[in-house]
């Protein structure tokens, strides 16, 4: 097994009594995890369920679908993914070619399978993206489904080599009213009440959206050309992101690769992560709003990933009202312009928490620094302090950093409760100040900064 837990094996009742045979796990299902080095982390990984498919196939162009890169498909893909929900579930398969479409909304028990070459071009028209609930920006309202869309399913997948573009969208899914959010919620107007399209203001849809689901695999497929936010599973449980690349463009702001929010049970693994914001931004509802939900998100493994994206590589926040715990990240490369290793922001007015935070074995190149926590984000006020802490930072190392290694601040009425760095060697630091302010039980422990110890 050379260390590595094959996650198939380690689901219960995946030999369970089936009529249909299971496709070849090895050939499409296998997701590759190196043992952690947090027992924690690894009873994460074993117990984060990655669902499974019967054997059968429903390619889309059996139900009228063309890959002329110009035909609207939306229909036809519907049909395939209804009739291989009647039928039980299987894979809904897209194969080679330019197929062109709206939303995909997909359903319990369905893989939406995209073959080698196969692309899914997302349509420049907005009536095929009808109104759905979502949460924009950590508040609940109903906007225009994302691209890949799912809501209250159990087992879905979207996997495969092919290839999801958004470009198109560029025509409608433009943007970042949240302040008229605000106002409703201010207001006491329900979420499904809080709709967009035809409000006069207009806020983007995310890329790929299951809502409110239950075992979710994406695996393999890559992202381009993103408006927005390309991943973010919301108030899911045991959501697996496997092998999948981001687009690092810089042609649109906040296209973020990856978005828990309000998560139980994530493994981000072996991906290539870009963006134009963070690589992972970890989320939990903004303000008032989130503390209506008041679900955090919790019991994320992030390991062997490649972050290309300019803000930070973990990001905790700022929309974490509900609040973040217990996240894992092991083995990864940042590169290009990307400030944070760990990037943690909240303020009085956001509140939430951000606690046991766990970075091992990152390296790379940082635009600022390799910690940044900042209690005052934004500079907005209110009634709600934030909880931080404990973080632990082991094993990592750096080749450039433009400023601190660490900035890490509380408050007089909250202090981050505990800051561990061990077993790290950060070189070409420029600045080689740390701040630590309302800081508590900070400790390093075989730690060097251009060669000097802390």
């Amino acid at each position: 097994m050379d260390g590595r837990f094959t996650r198939r094996q380690l689901i219960k009742g995946t030999l369970a009594v089936s009529l249909v045979p299971a496709i070849p796990l090895e050939r499409r299902y296998r997701v590759d995890v190196p043992t952690l080095p947090w027992p924690a982390a690894n009873d994460i990984v074993a117990a984060t369920t990655i669902p499974t498919f019967p054997d059968r196939s429903f390619p889309i162009t059996g139900y009228g679908a063309k890959n002329d890169g110009k035909t609207d498909n939306t229909a036809a893909i519907k049909k395939a993914i209804d009739a291989c929900a009647a039928a039980g579930g299987g894979h809904v398969v897209v194969p080679g070619g330019t197929f062109l479409t709206g939303a995909i909304h997909l359903k319990s028990n369905v893989d939406l399978h995209l073959e080698k070459g196969a692309v899914l071009k997302f349509s420049g028209d907005a009536s095929k993206f009808p109104n759905v609930l979502t949460r924009y920006e950590g508040i609940e309202c109903v906007n225009r489904s994302p691209m890949i869309y799912a809501y209250g399913q159990q087992n879905i997948g979207l996997t495969g080599s092919g290839t999801l573009d958004a470009a198109a969208t560029s025509s409608w899914n433009k943007g970042s009213d949240r302040a008229y959010l605000e106002t409703l919620v201010a207001k006491g107007t329900a979420p499904e009440k809080r709709v967009v399209p035809g409000s006069g203001h207009t806020m983007r849809s995310a890329f790929v959206e299951p809502y409110a689901c239950e075992n979710v695999l994406i695996q393999g497929v890559t992202l381009k050309n993103s408006m927005f936010w390309q991943l973010h599973p919301t108030l899911c449980r045991n959501v697996t992101v496997d092998g999948v690349s981001t687009d690092p463009s810089t042609a649109h702001s906040n296209t973020d690769g990856c978005d828990p929010e309000s998560c139980d049970h994530v493994v981000i693994a072996n991906c290539a992560l870009g963006a134009h914001d963070d690589n992972i931004a970890i989320k939990s509802g903004r303000d008032a709003d989130g503390r209506r939900v008041n679900v955090p998100c919790q019991n994320l493994v992030v390991v062997n990933c490649v972050m290309n994206g300019n803000w930070g590589a973990i990001t905790c926040g700022s929309e974490q009202t509900g609040g973040i715990r217990n996240v894992y990240a092991y083995r990864l490369t940042v590169k290009g312009d990307t400030k944070f290793a760990l990037y943690v922001k909240s303020n009085t007015l956001r509140g939430g928490f951000s606690e046991n935070i766990n970075l091992d074995s990152v390296s790379g190149t940082f635009a600022r620094n390799f910690v940044f926590v900042t209690s005052t984000y934004n500079s907005q006020t209110g009634d709600h302090v934030p909880s931080f802490g404990p973080f632990t930072i082991s094993n990592c190392a750096s080749t450039k950093i433009a400023g601190k290694t660490f900035d890490v601040s509380g408050l007089p009425n909250a202090h981050v409760h505990g800051f561990t760095v061990a077993n790290s060697t950060f070189e070409g630091v420029s600045d080689t100040s740390n701040t630590l302010k309302y800081v508590d039980n900070a400790k390093f422990t075989n730690v060097t900064v251009n060669g000097k110890p802390i």
